[in-house]
């Protein structure tokens, strides 16, 4: 070993860092060897990676989380709008089911509306049906203006109830029919609806309504064309009437019924409900002035006395049969057995009635408006003065009583006291026989 202590097998030793520290009198020296600043160096360099880890952590920590974080917050309004959306989506069918509802409701309420009117028709013809069935000429379909549904568009028990005092069975449930995909109310008329299998009530529904209008406009149309007709040919036979007693000269009120030919005024439209209360006004009209008509004329003495029995004398001048002179005959003969009933050819009061010069056994009817029959040469007098009679009854038995020669009927027709011919009022009773 030299002097300074160094190993000469290593050669020459370096020595370590010696750190003096001189504070006043008092000085301190620490050794600084190389291990110690070894480890201050890793302890120093641990810090500084340590650090820079939990710079980083922190860091990309708040990213993670700001990430997730947004990611959340999208996913959450992702579905938040999806809720909205479907939410939307249940107020949009809950929305258009009520629409449809309400739609239906208010159609059903228009359809059982029409139905009660028609209801309300069908009872206000009833009176006025009755009075046309006792018109006589008039075509049997005319006298039930009452239709039914055409048989291509539904079964007549379909709708057996339109016309009727009930309400149909399909119209009470589409009022109850709401939103539900299938209603009892469309079992019948699905097939004919021509509709597919699966579809919506609100199409099954508006077909139904579209069929069952249809078929209230064919009976309302129906109704008034039928109401017109009978109308129409009510008018027709009383103007028929008129004319026969018109031409014959007899008395009829010219100023009554119908004048087709003095017409004018603005136009007024009118709705399908006033137009029906207009025909039924003019239907009623119509009979008015028939039943008119009918009651004049079965006040003249328009039948005959003798139905099918011949005229062996006409009215008009002739040979008297007993004198052989020309002289007026004031009445027509007929041939008929003795003892045959002999009939008043209008309804009226006796006024005369046995012996009367040589009518022999005679009865006068009076029939108001100056019109008087006789019935002469009569048998017996099956009436008494002041009796009243109708058309058909009988006056008396035929027989050849006063200036006679043999059995037969003797009958006038007087006006104010004036012999008519009874030919004129025998062929005005064929034309309108048929009218009364």
């Amino acid at each position: 070993m030299n002097a300074n202590g160094q190993s000469a097998v290593f050669g020459r030793r370096k020595e370590p860092h010696t750190v003096i520290i001189a504070r006043g009198d008092e000085i301190r020296h620490f050794t600084v060897r190389p291990w110690m600043i070894a480890c201050l160096g890793s302890i120093v360099a641990a810090v500084v990676v340590g650090y820079l880890l939990a710079t980083s952590y922190l860091v990309f920590r708040d990213d993670l989380i700001g990430a997730t974080t947004a990611r959340q917050a999208r996913m959450q309004q992702a579905y938040e709008d999806r809720i909205s959306a479907l939410r939307a989506q249940v107020d949009r069918i809950t929305s258009r089911q009520l629409l449809d509802q309400q739609l239906m409701e208010t159609k059903v309420g228009e359809l059982l509306a029409r139905q009660t009117q028609l209801s309300q028709r069908h009872g206000r013809l009833g009176p006025i049906l009755e009075r046309a069935e006792t018109l006589e000429g008039i075509s049997p379909e005319l006298q039930n203006p009452t239709p039914t549904v055409p048989a291509d568009r539904t079964k007549p028990e379909d709708h057996a109830a339109i016309v009727g005092d009930k309400v149909m069975p399909e119209l009470a449930a589409l009022a109850s029919i709401g939103g539900s995909s299938e209603a009892p109310a469309f079992s019948r008329w699905s097939t004919r609806a021509d509709l597919p299998v699966g579809a919506s009530s609100a199409d099954r529904a508006d077909k139904l309504f579209g069929a069952i209008n249809q078929s209230l406009q064919a009976i309302e149309t129906e109704q008034l064309q039928r109401i017109t007709r009978l109308a129409d040919t009510t008018y027709q036979n009383a103007d028929a009437i008129k004319d026969a007693l018109q031409a014959a000269g007899l008395p009829v009120d010219a100023d009554f019924g119908k004048d087709e030919t003095d017409v004018g005024g603005p136009l007024v439209p009118i709705d399908r409900a006033t137009l029906f209360d207009t025909k039924v006004k003019e239907l009623d009209e119509a009979l008015d002035q028939l039943d008119h008509l009918r009651k004049e004329a079965r006040r003249l003495p328009l039948a005959n006395p003798a139905p099918g029995r011949a005229v062996t004398s006409p009215f008009g001048v002739r040979t008297d049969p007993l004198l052989g002179t020309a002289a007026l005959h004031s009445g027509m003969d007929f041939r008929i057995p003795l003892g045959s009933p002999a009939r008043a050819t209008a309804a009226g009061i006796i006024t005369k009635a046995g012996w009367n010069g040589g009518y022999g056994r005679m009865v006068e009817v009076d029939h108001g408006q100056g019109y008087t029959t006789r019935y002469a040469h009569l048998s017996r007098v099956d009436v008494a003065i002041g009796q009243a009679v109708k058309a058909g009854d009988v006056v008396g038995q035929t027989g050849s009583s006063g200036r006679s020669t043999g059995p037969h009927l003797h009958y006038e027709v007087r006006h104010d006291g004036d012999a008519i011919d009874p030919l004129r009022f025998l062929r005005i009773g064929k034309k309108v026989e048929k009218y009364l």
